[in-house]
């Protein structure tokens, strides 16, 4: 791999990510939006595209099967620090060959590249997610689906709502 886009709306991390790849002799472009991300496919198509699960504006998993349309053949890896099962799963189907958690290293990154799609056996070790922080995405997600709602999001998760706001107050380990 030579030539890798990165796509994701934290600056610091585009040019962190960027320049390790720099160091290992790999040209690495990046984007902090789809639009961004397009114009830079359109200059020239990357062998591979590091793409963030959430951008500031667009959803992730709605650009792989886009991207995989423009450059027939490119390798895409998710990266996220909201990971699930299910848009690990999503991500997978639309066309990207892996999805890899937040934090992450250069060698396991380019490791997912070297992988060929939907190899169980090749899949990056990853340390299991805390418990505390999957109950945070899941109340997360809960508090989107109810337009920021705490009472209604408690109803849905079946807590009281003063609970709730007590689970909101504590933020799990690695998101203070």
């Amino acid at each position: 791999m030579k030539d890798i886009l990165i796509v994701d709306d934290d600056r610091t991390f585009c040019e962190v990510l960027a320049g390790a790849l720099a160091r290992r002799g790999i040209e690495a472009r990046h984007a902090q939006s789809a639009q961004g991300a397009r114009a830079l496919i359109a200059q020239r198509p990357p062998e591979g595209i590091v793409l963030d699960l959430r951008l500031a504006t667009e959803n992730g998993l709605d650009l792989v099967p886009e991207f995989c349309r423009q450059v027939p053949g490119v390798r895409i890896v998710v990266l996220t620090g909201y990971a699930s099962i299910a848009t690990a799963v999503e991500a997978i189907k639309r066309g990207a060959h892996h999805y890899l958690t937040k934090p992450t290293d250069v060698t396991t990154l380019l490791a997912a590249f070297g992988r060929e799609a939907g190899d169980s056996a090749s899949v990056p070790e990853t340390p299991p997610t805390p418990l505390e922080r999957v109950e945070w995405e899941y109340i997360q997600q809960a508090l989107v689906e109810a337009d920021g709602n705490v009472s209604v999001a408690a109803a849905r998760l079946g807590l009281h709502r003063r609970t709730l706001q007590r689970k909101l107050k504590k933020r799990p380990a690695g998101l203070n």
